[in-house]
C-alpha cells in the first residue's frame, strides 16, 4: 500500500514526534483525550497530526476548521474511520459505523422512516408530553425527598425511542429493561475507558483487557433483545399498517427481496440500525438532562428565571414544543445546556475519502479524523465566556432569542446525528416539564458550592452523580 503519508513531509500537517510502537501514546491523558488535543493544538494550530500505536490520525479544531472540514468539504471527510471496537462491534452494518453504499442506504431509510413516524411532527410530541407526565408522577412519589435520579431520567428517555423502534412503552420498574439500559450506559462508559483506547490502537492485544470483553459481551446482549423483539414484529406483521420503525423495515425488506436476492436490507443491518438507534437516542439525550438537572442545583437564579418564565407563558398546562419560540430565555437556557455539557467531546472519528489539500495540508485518502467537538462549543474565538455556564451566549441585548453558528453538539454535516430533530424536542419537553413542577436542590448536607462540574471519563461524559430533591412548585 506504500506510506500514505508519501509527500514531503512539509505537506502534511505538524505534530508531536512520534516513539517507536506507541507512537504519541505517552503524551495522551487516556481519561480525557480531548483535553491533550486541545493543549496540542495551542501548539500546533487548529490541524494537526498524532500517532497512536501504528495509526496515523489528523486531529481538527476550532469552529472555522471544522465547519470548512464537516459542511464545504462534506464528502471528503464523510466516510467513518475503521476503529478495531467499532468495527467488531457493528461488522460494517447499520448507521453510526457503516460505510460507503450500505451507510448511505441504511442512513436514507433511518431519516425517511423517523419522520414517518412522527420527528418533527404533533405525534412525535403527544407521545414525549406522555412520557413527561410518568416522569413527572415518578418525580412526584418521592414528596421531596432525596433520590437517584439518573434511572429514572434514562428509562423516560429509552420509551421515546422504544415506541418508534418497537411501538411500545416500559414501565420504569421494568426488571429486563433496566438491566438493558445499564449495559448500554456502562458500554458508554466502556468505550472512552483507557483500556479500551488502548486496545484500538494494539488490537492484537485485545484479549489482555477485560474492559473489551465487557464491551462485547454486554454488546451481544443488547443483540439479542433486539433479535428477540424483532421475531415478535415478523409474527405480527401485516404490510398494510406498519406501526413501528422495525416493521417498516420488514416491509422495505420484502419488497427488496422481490428485486433482487442479497439487498442491503438484511437482518444484521436491522440488528445493527436498531441498537444504533436505541443507543444514540438514549445516551445522549440522558446525559444531557443530568447535566441540566445537575446545572439547575448548581445555578437557583437560572432556574428560578426559567419556572417564572415557564409559569408565565404556559401556566401548569401542557408544555408543547411550539412554547420554546414564546420562552427565549429557557431555550437559551437549554441551548447553554448543551453547549457547555458537550455530551461528546471527542465527536465519532470521520475518515477521508480522497486524498485532499486542506487549509495548506496534504492529508491523504483513508486516514482518521477527529473533528473535535469539544473545541468548537469551547471556541474562545465563538463564545464571550466559553468555559462558563451562561445562558446570555444565547441572548440578545433585548433579551430574545439568537442561533449561534456554532453550536454544534450533533455534529455537522453528511454524518450529523439522524435523531437530532428528535432529540432536541424531547431535551426541551422533558426539562421544561420538570422545572415546571417541581425545584431542584442539592441532598440536604449538600450546598450549591458542593457540586462539582467535573465530567466523568467515557465516551459521553455525564457529570458527578449526586443524590436530588424534587420539591413540588405548588
Amino acid at each position: 500500500m506504500g506510506n500514505p503519508w508519501k509527500k514531503s513531509s512539509e505537506d502534511f500537517p505538524p505534530g508531536p514526534r512520534p516513539l517507536p510502537v506507541v507512537g504519541n501514546l505517552h503524551i495522551m491523558d487516556l481519561k480525557k483525550p480531548y483535553q491533550t488535543m486541545l493543549e496540542l493544538s495551542k501548539q500546533y494550530g487548529p490541524v494537526f497530526k498524532i500517532q497512536l500505536g501504528a495509526q496515523k490520525i489528523v486531529v481538527l479544531t476550532g469552529y472555522e476548521t471544522i465547519k470548512e472540514a464537516l459542511v464545504n468539504k462534506a464528502d471528503v471527510f464523510a466516510e467513518r474511520a475503521r476503529v478495531p471496537i467499532f468495527e467488531e462491534f457493528s461488522r460494517g452494518f447499520g448507521v453510526a459505523f457503516s460505510h460507503g453504499e450500505n451507510w448511505r442506504v441504511m442512513r436514507r431509510f433511518m431519516l425517511t422512516t423517523l419522520r414517518d413516524y412522527g420527528m418533527g411532527k404533533r405525534s412525535m410530541e403527544s407521545r414525549i408530553a406522555e412520557e413527561c407526565s410518568f416522569l413527572v408522577k415518578k418525580f412526584n412519589s418521592y414528596k421531596g425527598k432525596p433520590f437517584e435520579f439518573r434511572g429514572i431520567v434514562t428509562t423516560a428517555v429509552a420509551n421515546i425511542i422504544v415506541s418508534v423502534l418497537l411501538g411500545k412503552r416500559y414501565d420504569y420498574e421494568d426488571p429486563r429493561f433496566i438491566k438493558l439500559l445499564s449495559l448500554a450506559t456502562e458500554n458508554a462508559r466502556l468505550l472512552g475507558s483507557p483500556s479500551v483506547q488502548l486496545c484500538n490502537m494494539f488490537p492484537m492485544l485485545g484479549f489482555l483487557f477485560g474492559a473489551h470483553k465487557k464491551a462485547l459481551m454486554n454488546r451481544r446482549e443488547l443483540n439479542a433483545f433486539v433479535t428477540e423483539n424483532f421475531i415478535q414484529c415478523l409474527n405480527n406483521l401485516d404490510e398494510n399498517d406498519t406501526r413501528n420503525f422495525i416493521d417498516s423495515y420488514l416491509v422495505q425488506q420484502r419488497q427488496e427481496r422481490k428485486i433482487q436476492n442479497n439487498g442491503y436490507f438484511n437482518h444484521k443491518n436491522l440488528e445493527e440500525s436498531v441498537t444504533n438507534l436505541f443507543i444514540a437516542g438514549v445516551e445522549t439525550v440522558s446525559t444531557t438532562l443530568f447535566w441540566a438537572l445537575t446545572l439547575m442545583m448548581k445555578y437557583p437564579l437560572i432556574q428560578k428565571k426559567v419556572q417564572d418564565e415557564i409559569i408565565n407563558v404556559v401556566g401548569y398546562a401542557q408544555l408543547r414544543a411550539e412554547h420554546r419560540t414564546k420562552m427565549p430565555y429557557t431555550d437559551a437556557v437549554v441551548h447553554e445546556v448543551q453547549r457547555y455539557a458537550d455530551v461528546v467531546p471527542l465527536n465519532l472519528p470521520h475518515e477521508t475519502t480522497v486524498d485532499v489539500n486542506f487549509k495548506g495540508y496534504f492529508i491523504p485518502k483513508g486516514i482518521q479524523v477527529i473533528p473535535l467537538l469539544t473545541s468548537v462549543l469551547h471556541d474562545e474565538s465563538q463564545w464571550e465566556r466559553p468555559h462558563d455556564f451562561y445562558p446570555e451566549h444565547f441572548l440578545n441585548t433585548e433579551g430574545k432569542f439568537v442561533k449561534r453558528e456554532a453550536f454544534m453538539p450533533f455534529s455537522a454535516g453528511r454524518r450529523v446525528c439522524p435523531g437530532e430533530t428528535l432529540a432536541k424536542t424531547e431535551i426541551f419537553m422533558f426539562f421544561t416539564s420538570l422545572l415546571q413542577r417541581f425545584t431542584f436542590q442539592p441532598a440536604p448536607g449538600l450546598s450549591k458550592e458542593d457540586l462539582d462540574m467535573t465530567r466523568a471519563v467515557g465516551f459521553t461524559t455525564p457529570p458527578k452523580t449526586y443524590m436530588l430533591c424534587a420539591v413540588p412548585c405548588f
